[in-house]
């Protein structure tokens, strides 16, 4: 064992704060340590700021480290205090099978078989048999109100037109306890997580100090943001999910191919597993062929065969090769192409259809005669094929899979003809 894993975590991006470095690499050094880390089912999917955390704990635990994966059933059913507005409180049903999904989700992260296998627990095992009255005399009094009421979520919240229900209030001390009775019951002295979340983490790590007179450790990561600051993980559409029926793979695929070149490399630090020699050869491509987005194929490879497997992967980069002319697009499976189709402008196609009113209908083109004249120029094309006639209509054989036509207008403006009766978008496609 050996506190290198701090350095390589750090290197990687993926430390922003901890109790106390020295104890803590003294710790991993000696190790191995049993960590913790925590995700709540706000929602039925773990999502791009999740990914974080897993690639964390997959880090310590490949160092030799112990791992416990934490669905929050409990305090899933609180909610961690926003510093904007108070959360919608789920219903128990629902929350219960959102655990049951995120618990699913975060398997193919960490290595559950072997001499040193990841655990999954539920915080509302513990929890659940406890008492209010209980609650209180046994957790609560350890915690003093003025120091609740510094953490900063909560001060924001305080300072609101909104305020704090006592039920969010309540959030660190539920999540304090989380950490005792791990501490307790599997020996964790460390608990990881975002770095907004430092005042939830460290309210475990005075709880344990006062009760059990012992020492223990809390490692955050930064928030990975974009290179003008802005959050990260999020498209026009919303959040970046980890479920493929949420945000499907090619989407997926796609975010990465499209970072800017200003944080690909720190997002390859972070996302991947390449080292120190690989980074060093994409900068230099970076550097001197920018407009090949060597690293950007490289992030988005890596990160969706880590998500969606090598499989789902090979797909969807041929999807994004053949919308582009530098594919067949008769090879590709309905689904992923459904998928691909459902991120271009789209409109209803028909057998018979002119392609000249395809390319108004999808706004690739401003009326007919403009139309007319990209079509007179070889400018058009039906599923990558040059359209030369202008008198020419859409025929079965185009439609592929039955459902889809490709239109183009010059090299890279793209629009999707759907047929009839079809549905426009993945999500309701049959998968």
């Amino acid at each position: 064992m050996s506190g290198d894993i701090l350095d390589e975590l750090r290197w990687r991006g993926l430390v922003a704060q901890s109790t106390d470095e020295t104890a803590l690499r003294d710790a991993l050094a000696a190790g191995p340590v049993t960590f913790y880390v925590g995700f709540d089912p706000t929602a039925p999917s773990l999502h791009m700021g999740n990914l974080v955390q897993l690639l964390l704990a997959r880090h310590l635990q490949r160092a030799g480290h112990r791992a416990i994966c934490l669905v929050g059933g409990s305090t899933g059913l609180i909610g961690d205090p926003k510093s904007t507005s108070e959360r919608t409180l789920n219903a128990p049903e629902v929350v219960a099978e959102w655990v049951d999904r995120i618990q699913q989700q975060v398997r193919p992260f960490l290595d559950f078989e072997g001499a040193n296998p990841a655990v999954v627990v539920n915080n509302l095992d513990w929890t659940a048999p406890i008492s209010a009255l209980e609650f209180l005399r046994d957790v609560g009094k350890h915690f003093r109100v003025g120091t609740m009421l510094r953490k900063d979520a909560v001060a924001a919240r305080l300072n609101s037109d909104e305020g704090i229900s006592y039920t969010e209030f309540s959030y660190q001390i539920l999540q304090g306890l989380d950490y005792l009775e791990l501490y307790r019951a599997h020996g964790c002295t460390l608990q990881t997580g975002g770095q907004d979340q430092w005042g939830n983490l460290t309210a475990g790590v005075d709880l344990i100090r006062k009760v059990e007179g012992a020492a223990v450790h809390v490692l955050t990561t930064p928030l990975v943001t974009k290179a003008d600051g802005t959050k990260f993980g999020k498209t026009e559409g919303g959040t970046v999910w980890l479920d493929p029926a949420m945000t499907s793979p090619y989407a997926f695929y796609q975010f990465w191919l499209n970072v800017e070149d200003a944080s690909v490399l720190g997002y390859l630090r972070v996302f991947t597993d390449r080292g120190r020699e690989q980074l060093a050869d994409l900068e230099r491509e970076l550097t001197e062929r920018p407009f090949a987005r060597v690293a950007q194929r490289t992030l988005a490879e890596d990160v969706t065969t880590l998500v969606h497997g090598a499989a789902v992967t090979a797909s969807v980069v041929a999807a994004s090769q053949a919308l582009f002319g530098r594919g067949d697009l008769d090879v590709l499976d309905e689904r992923t192409l459904a998928d691909a189709t459902a991120e271009l402008p789209s409109a209803p196609v028909a057998v018979g259809t002119p392609v000249v009113q395809a390319l108004v209908d999808t706004g690739l083109a401003a009326g007919r005669g403009a139309a007319r004249r990209t079509i007179e120029e070889g400018g058009v094309s039906v599923n990558n094929a040059r359209v030369s006639d202008v008198d020419a209509v859409l025929t079965q054989e185009q439609l592929l899979h039955g459902r889809f036509v490709l239109l183009r207008r010059g090299r890279r403006t793209l629009a999707a003809g759907v047929a009839a009766g079809a549905p426009e978008h993945a999500d309701d496609a049959s998968g």
